[in-house]
Formats: structure tokens, C-alpha cells, sequence
């Protein structure tokens, strides 16, 4: 089946979304580990993953795209461990809407640099949803604290906000638009979305077998398949996520980066329901500005 960069978006907006949540439910604040645990489960779906799209293929891959792909998989990969670690210290409706200011940087880099170009309807969908993401995150840090004073609400540790907290998203936020502007070149000249993925899972995979040996082998900590549960559940749909993300990245950048980086209200809104994290009003007005942005940009395909 045929997916529109559309409906590719959306089912990315969904799936990280919902992983951005277990990637949270599944964090540790006591475990110095957590983060390459996370690693360790993604890693092993998506090479599950890249060999079911190497099997559609007919096992007709150039391993030397794992390396051609390398500088777009290593932003990617870091950027996203910089997150994991970042989960152990701020609330998903924090730390999500902050790291995924990403999605405004790398459209303006596709603005700037590859000439993308988007009409008028889309430019101001794309303000919409770039202005609802950093006005939910900036609204959070500033209500937040003096919410939870007011109801004396002890904040649990991992819950702390703080400057140096803030740095892992807002790292994740500069390396991953880097990695998501190497992607628009490479999608454009370079390489297929199939070739792409592949090349980024099987890189993940190598990754996850690196930090497998680092914890299991060289640190002596315990891995148990049956205590991964949110974890793996988290990988599931980040790996469904990266399927639809290549085909959706793989048109018009300008418009999809800033697009997909709004599936910070998915998890938003789920940490809201089920992580029982606090969300202001104003929050509740900025997610509705982003989801106005989504249907403009679905009504105007």
C-alpha cells in the first residue's frame, strides 16, 4: 500500500508519540544505565525490522550504504540518546516539546539551504505548529513548578527541573535537525527511503549490540528480556514510526520536519492521562494551535 507524505506524517505524529510515552514509563531515574538499556531494545527491533525490508528486497543491499548513510545515522542515534538521558530528569511534557524544536530548525534549513518552498497556507500552518510546540514547553517550565507548590505536591526526583536537565533536550533539538537536513540531501540525491532505512537500522542494531556488550559484559549489570517491557514496547513504535517517517521526509521537508515534530502532544497528552503528569490550560490552547496546523496542512495537501 501507497501511503501520501500525509498520512505517512500523521501515522509518524502517532507511533512516536505513543513510544515518547513508554520511553518515559520505561525510564529508570535510579539506573545509570537506562538510557543505553533503551538503546539496547530499539536497536534489536529495528534490525528485526531492516531485515524484513531486506527480505522484501530480495537481500539486494549495498552494506557500503551503511556507511554512505553514516553521518545522517549517527545525528539521528545520538540525538536521540541525548533524549533518553533526558527523560531520567524532565516530564515527557517538557522534555518532548523542547527536544522537537528540531522539526522548526530543520525546515529552516531546508528553507535556507535546499531552496524548499512551501505556499502560503503552509507557511502558516507550519508557524502554527512551530509556535504551539515551543509555547507548550516554555508555558510547562514557568506554570509547573508553582502549580504543584500550590497543591503541595512533592516532586519525585526524576522530576527535577534544572539547567543542566534542560541541556539533553535542547541537544537533542540542534543534533537531530542536523541529522534531519542530512536526511532531506540524501533522500534527494543520494539514496532511496528503503535504502535509507535500512542503512539506519542496521546501524541502531550495531549500536544496540555495542551498549548490550558495554552493560551486560563490561559493567556486570543484569539484562532481563521479562523487566523490558515498556522498553520494548517503546522500540515497537519507535521502529513503526521511522518506517513511515523516510516516505514522509522523502517530498517536501520544508513542511514535514516541523509537522512530525508535533507528535510531542501525543505524548503529551498521554503523560497527562496516564503518567498523571500536570498540564495547564494554556498547554491545552497551544495543543489545539498545533492540531488547527496538522488540519490546515491535511485540508490544503
Amino acid at each position: 500500500m501507497v501511503f501520501s507524505w500525509y498520512t505517512s506524517a500523521v501515522l509518524t505524529i502517532f507511533f512516536w508519540g505513543v513510544a515518547d510515552a513508554f520511553y518515559k514509563k520505561g525510564t529508570c531515574p535510579r539506573d545509570q544505565y537506562s538510557h543505553w538499556r533503551i538503546v539496547i531494545m530499539v536497536g534489536t527491533v529495528m534490525g528485526l525490522q531492516a531485515l524484513f525490508e531486506l527480505s522484501k528486497l530480495g537481500w539486494q543491499f549495498d552494506l557500503m550504504n551503511i556507511i554512505r548513510y553514516l553521518p545522517v545515522s549517527s545525528m539521528y542515534i545520538l540525538s536521540m540518546v541525548c533524549g533518553y538521558v533526558g527523560l531520567r530528569y524532565l516530564e515527557v511534557s517538557i522534555n518532548s516539546p523542547v527536544s522537537n524544536t528540531s522539526g522548526a530548525v530543520a525546515g529552516l534549513l531546508a528553507f535556507l539551504v535546499l531552496g524548499k518552498r512551501m505556499n502560503g497556507w503552509q507557511l502558516l500552518a507550519v508557524s502554527m505548529i512551530t509556535a504551539g510546540l515551543v509555547a507548550i514547553g516554555i508555558t510547562e517550565r514557568q506554570l509547573a513548578e508553582a502549580e504543584r507548590r500550590q497543591k503541595g505536591i512533592v516532586v519525585d526526583r526524576k522530576y527535577r527541573l534544572g539547567a543542566v536537565a534542560l541541556i539533553f533536550p535542547i541537544l537533542y533539538a540542534i543534533i537531530d535537525a542536523l541529522g534531519t537536513f542530512l536526511d532531506d540531501v540524501y533522500l534527494t540525491k543520494l539514496m532511496s527511503p528503503e535504502e535509507a532505512l535500512i542503512s539506519y537500522e542496521l546501524t541502531f542494531f550495531l549500536c544496540a549490540v555495542v551498549a548490550f556488550v558495554y552493560v551486560v559484559g563490561a559493567k556486570k549489570r543484569p539484562f532481563k528480556l521479562v523487566e523490558e517491557r515498556d522498553r520494548a514496547l517503546a522500540a515497537v513504535f519507535e521502529t513503526a514510526g521511522q518506517y513511515f517517517y523516510v516516505f514522509a521526509l522523502d517530498t517536501n521537508s520544508v513542511i514535514v520536519a516541523p509537522m512530525i515534530a508535533s507528535y510531542s502532544i501525543v505524548s503529551v497528552l498521554l503523560g497527562r492521562l496516564f503518567l498523571k503528569e500536570d498540564l495547564t490550560f494554556r498547554q491545552y490552547v497551544f495543543i489545539a494551535l498545533v492540531m488547527a496546523g496538522i488540519f490546515i496542512l491535511g485540508f490544503f495537501e
